[in-house]
């Protein structure tokens, strides 16, 4: 069985990163340590699981790298524990997604709860009960953010704006659901769907269509496709959870 894997990052590998790194192979998992720097990341990130943010004395990771770290764990799938201060903490709370960060830990902190956690974190990800992950597709930006902001608390979102961009991230993730515009230019929804229904990697993958038509025949043009279902896009936030809840529901 291939060792769980732990990118732990910081400015420097003090001691108390060293021991913290012990604790965590003594636990039967992988951990490796990287530097504040995107080159060291990325070159490291094959075959990582978690990160883990060790910030000490006020050294905290540029906007640049925290960009890149919640590209990287949103395209993934993976999360962050962040490890600091209480102020170093909230810098990490006020940029990155709240959906990306499993738990926090203010120092000093005991490696025992420490790797408790982690192994919480493999534990309800092995049984699927960490949270659902939605792809939203849809070529206008402020609507993306607007459902994005909307899920974001529950699901693990990730965004694509155009056809071709949400295959291009399919290659390399499956959601557990995919929400799709159907009036998109160039690549339509209805063609994205014929491409995901085509190819067996993603034939499987739930579609729920996002459309600004409600008459009659619009709509019975959007299911004749048998997607999973679909919504208005005049829909409210709340009962847009509920029926996405209900969704997740009914296909446990």
């Amino acid at each position: 069985m291939t060792k769980k894997r732990i990118m732990v990052i910081g400015e420097k590998e003090t001691f108390l990163v060293k021991v913290l790194i012990q604790k965590i192979k003594d636990a039967e998992m992988d951990c490796i340590f990287k530097k504040w720097d995107i080159n060291s990341i990325n070159e490291g990130w094959e075959g990582t699981d978690l990160v883990t943010a060790y910030m000490t004395d006020g050294d905290r990771p540029s906007e640049d790298v925290l960009r890149f770290l919640i590209d990287k764990l949103t395209d993934e799938g993976k999360q962050i524990i962040p490890i600091g201060e209480r102020s170093d903490i909230k810098y990490i709370e006020d940029h990155v997604p709240a959906d990306l960060v499993f738990k926090s830990f203010v120092r000093p902190i005991d490696n025992v709860e420490f790797v408790s956690t982690v192994n919480d974190l493999f534990s309800k990800a092995a049984l699927g009960e960490l949270r659902k992950s939605i792809l939203v597709v849809d070529d206008d930006a402020s609507y993306l953010g607007l459902v994005r902001e909307w899920l974001r608390e529950k699901y693990k979102v990730s965004m694509a704006s155009s056809g071709v961009q949400a295959i291009k991230w399919l290659g390399k993730n499956k959601p557990d659901l995919i929400l799709l515009d159907h009036e998109m230019p160039i690549t339509t929804g209805p063609q994205v769907l014929e491409m995901l229904r085509s190819d067996e990697e993603t034939k499987h993958i739930p579609v729920m269509f996002l459309t600004g038509k409600s008459d009659k025949e619009s709509v019975m043009a959007v299911m004749a496709l048998k997607p999973e279902g679909y919504f208005l896009k005049t829909i409210a936030k709340q009962e847009l959870l509920d029926k996405l809840e209900e969704f997740f529901i009914l296909h446990r």
